[in-house]
């Protein structure tokens, strides 16, 4: 029964819609951390809490859809 759980965690779509040229090195790094490089780039990740975080200190730059 766990293994069935772990298999359905919830996912989400995370694109880089802003550029990242005039921001904080810390918020260069989250969305480098993300796996966006470039704008329009997205990535699918797991949705934890360590995940949430780093997308609240850069919610600014980036749009959040679930998969």
């Amino acid at each position: 029964m766990a293994k069935a759980e772990k298999a359905q965690t919830k996912k989400i779509k995370v694109t880089l819609v802003k550029s990242t040229i005039a921001c904080l090195k810390n918020h260069k790094a989250n969305v480098e951390a993300l796996g966006l490089s470039k704008i329009n780039s997205f990535n699918i990740l797991e949705d934890n809490a360590v995940t949430r975080g780093m997308i609240k200190k850069v919610s600014h730059l980036v749009k959040v859809e679930e998969v």
